[in-house]
Formats: C-alpha cells, sequence, structure tokens
C-alpha cells in the first residue's frame, strides 16, 4: 500500500484511533480541528490539522468522513465536496441514509463518492481489525479502500454507492431485534431462576448466542444498562432503515414488529 494524500474529518472517539493508524501508515494526513483540545492531540501525535474544512479536502486523493449523522454530514458535505479535486475519492464512514450520498454525487460529479459504514468499535480500530463495508465505483472503492486498509480488516465491497448503507442498516436493524430477542430471553431465563449473566455468559457458546447476547454479557447481564449504551446509535440506524425501505417501497416486516414490540426502548 503507497502513500497517499489523506484528508480525515471527524477526529473523535472512533476517529482519533483512525487517524493514528493512518499516521502510522505513512500517508499525507490533513485532520480537520475545529477544537482547540482535538488540535492539541493530532499536535502531540505530529498529525498536520487545520480549522479550515477547505484546506482539508484541497489536494486530498481520498477525504474520509468520521461524524455521527446525516445532519452533521450535510452541514460539512459541500464544502467539502467543492475543494477536492477532480478525480479524488469523497468516503463516508456515516451510517445514514443512501439519499444523501446520491444527491451528493450528482452535485459533484467530478469526484467519486464511497459508502464506507464500518462495524466494530475503537479496540478493533487500534488492532487494525475494523470491518468496513465499501460501496461505489469499483475504481473509488478500491482507491478507498488503500487508505482505510491502515485500520480496517476485513474490507468488503458490496456493490454500488448505497449498497453498504443498505448492508450496514439491515445489519444494525437485526442487531436491534436481537437486542429484544436477548432481553426477553433474559426475562425469560430469570423467570425460571437462571441469573442474567448466567444465562448471558452460557449463551456465548451455544446455539442461541449472538453479537447482542455477547456484548450484553459483557455488561454483566443488565439489559437496561445496554440499551442505554446502544440506544442512541440503534434509535439513528433503525429510523435511517426505515427511511430507506420507505423510500423504495419496502416493508420491513418481522423484523420491525420484534424492535417495536421488545421491552427495550430502541426506537
Amino acid at each position: 500500500m503507497g502513500s497517499m494524500r489523506v484528508g480525515f474529518v471527524g477526529a473523535g472517539r472512533m476517529g482519533f484511533p483512525m487517524v493514528e493508524r493512518l499516521a502510522a501508515a505513512g500517508h499525507d494526513l490533513v485532520v480537520y480541528a475545529r477544537r482547540s483540545e482535538a488540535a492539541a492531540a493530532l499536535a502531540g501525535l505530529g498529525v498536520r490539522h487545520t480549522a479550515e474544512l477547505a484546506e482539508v479536502a484541497a489536494g486530498a486523493d481520498v477525504l474520509l468522513l468520521c461524524v455521527f449523522n446525516d445532519e452533521q454530514l450535510n452541514e460539512i458535505a459541500e464544502p467539502l465536496a467543492a475543494a477536492l479535486p477532480d478525480g479524488a475519492v469523497f468516503a463516508s464512514h456515516v451510517t445514514g441514509r443512501e439519499s444523501v450520498l446520491r444527491s451528493l454525487a450528482a452535485r459533484f460529479p467530478g469526484i467519486a463518492v464511497v459508502d464506507a459504514p464500518v462495524s466494530g468499535g475503537p479496540d478493533e480500530i487500534r488492532a487494525g481489525r475494523l470491518t468496513i463495508l465499501l460501496g461505489g465505483d469499483p475504481a473509488a472503492r478500491a482507491r478507498a479502500a488503500d487508505a482505510v486498509r491502515a485500520y480496517g480488516d476485513p474490507l468488503i465491497e458490496t456493490g454500488e454507492l448505497g449498497t453498504a448503507l443498505a448492508v450496514k442498516l439491515v445489519n444494525n436493524f437485526l442487531f436491534a431485534a436481537n437486542t429484544q430477542l436477548a432481553a426477553e430471553a433474559v426475562r425469560l431465563g430469570e423467570a425460571l431462576g437462571v441469573a442474567p449473566d448466567q444465562l448471558l455468559g452460557a449463551l456465548k457458546h451455544m446455539s442461541g448466542g449472538s453479537q447482542a447476547s455477547r456484548r450484553a454479557a459483557e455488561g454483566g447481564g443488565d439489559m437496561a444498562a445496554f440499551a442505554t449504551r446502544i440506544g442512541p446509535f440503534m434509535k439513528k440506524d433503525v429510523a435511517a432503515c426505515l427511511e430507506q425501505a420507505a423510500e423504495r417501497g419496502v416493508d420491513p416486516g418481522l423484523l420491525i414488529d420484534v424492535v417495536r414490540r421488545g421491552q427495550l426502548a430502541l426506537v
């Protein structure tokens, strides 16, 4: 993997370890840092930073965004895209709506937009094993992969623009449903005399276990506390999936029934 000019926006809880890995990989890196504490942390890494959106995009081969939602993306996407050189790749790690990125691609045909949602957290990023989905033009996916390979493995190419987001949204919808099912399993287990931590600990080694039950087990089996931790992300992503399904006239079926009927507030 050769060095390239990489612009990065969103050096927060997820983004900062991405920046660390990109810097260690030897890329010519410029990071957007509006807050003084973020700028100080980047200076400590020896990473070039700027408070100007146009500067982080100017001259970039690949621009990576790791903000929380579509609203934040929409606030900054246009000035970033306008400052990118023709042929540059605009790759978004945001889990949001396909229509947002398609609209951006239509307004700025000189750049290549890639949807690049991720699965995992800071620990996976630091270990270089964050799961990254890539959707878009094949050549653009390949160029985005050359950058995100610094912290991603596996990199899963899903097809045209929007398909990576579709996979991620369905995954998170399924995770929300599995979380509701895990909570119901805990309730049933308690009624049968089994403590939540015992049940969830056993499920980690059994066929009925899931990523949701495994992650809940890591918190000692307190499903309410687990739902509080994941709730803001799940609510955002379930809403985005429902909107995308509605745009295409698709019925989410049993998945939304489970998510809505479960005891946890995930919608």
